[in-house]
């Protein structure tokens, strides 16, 4: 990157955006591989279903299995996981209580969240405090999501999990470690999302000298000389595309 036409400081600035630029579409890229993850809630529920069943071939035990609606959201292969391997460990838990002869395991989505729902027909003596549902619970946690444990004497106990779909939105979270003014954080997101000045201008109903003045203002706040580098940064601290301002129809 030296010649008689690049002196160091031009060198430094094309090496940093190049490697800004390397760091954009390495996201991207992982990004297009957790799409590709993604398992249809039916084939997600299908696994399940060949995990559990071992656990009814002795014949202690009768696990029901509801089918999720077929026209569910796919599942994010990471929620996927996590969603079996609460069940399955939640049914074991179950199946050692004493008088349990059934267990029933359903899952269902509001559009947003994995419902999970686990019972049993037993003694409902199962104690939320034990290590095992206090591990499952963190899992949720982990994922943005929740587990409750509800146990009635003589009537069995239950296990719900509720687990989001994506993402928690970062963006407000993002725009407040620089000091970002409303419609800068709009340009920053469509910076990040690969966009050009003229299509920011567009989607944002704004002129193009307009949106040059935004990225100027980015470009210091953010201590950046260009927009590959200010996009890195902002991807790096996890500013959410998926709830861009172009998603929230924001004019002005």
């Amino acid at each position: 990157m030296r010649g008689r036409d690049l002196d160091d400081a031009r060198a430094r600035t094309l090496a940093t955006d190049l490697a800004a630029a390397a760091l954009v579409r390495l996201r991207a890229g992982n990004d297009l591989v957790a799409s590709l993850a993604e398992e249809p809630v039916a084939v997600a529920f299908g696994r399940l279903r060949e995990d559990l069943r071992p656990l009814g071939r002795d014949g202690s035990i009768q696990v029901q299995l509801v089918d999720p609606p077929s026209d569910g959201r796919p599942l994010p292969g990471e929620i996927a996981h996590a969603a079996r391997a609460i069940v399955h460990s939640t049914v074991l838990l179950m199946r050692e209580q004493a008088n349990v002869t059934r267990v029933r395991v359903e899952w269902n989505c509001d559009g947003t969240h994995l419902l999970v729902s686990v019972r049993d027909d037993g003694p409902g003596t199962l104690d939320p405090g034990r290590p095992a549902l206090r591990r499952l619970t963190a899992r949720a946690s982990a994922l943005g999501g929740s587990l409750a444990v509800r146990a009635v004497d003589t009537w069995g106990s239950e296990v719900d999990a509720r687990i989001p779909l994506d993402p928690p939105d970062t963006s407000d979270t993002a725009a407040l470690m620089w000091d970002l003014g409303a419609r800068e954080a709009e340009v920053l997101q469509l910076l990040v999302a690969g966009r050009r000045n003229r299509q920011i201008a567009t989607e944002l109903g704004i002129s193009e000298n307009t949106v040059k003045f935004h990225t100027s203002r980015l470009y210091r706040k953010l201590g950046v000389s260009s927009r590959a580098a200010a996009a890195a940064i902002a991807a790096d601290a996890g500013l959410n595309l998926l709830a861009g301002p172009a998603a929230q129809g924001v004019r002005g």
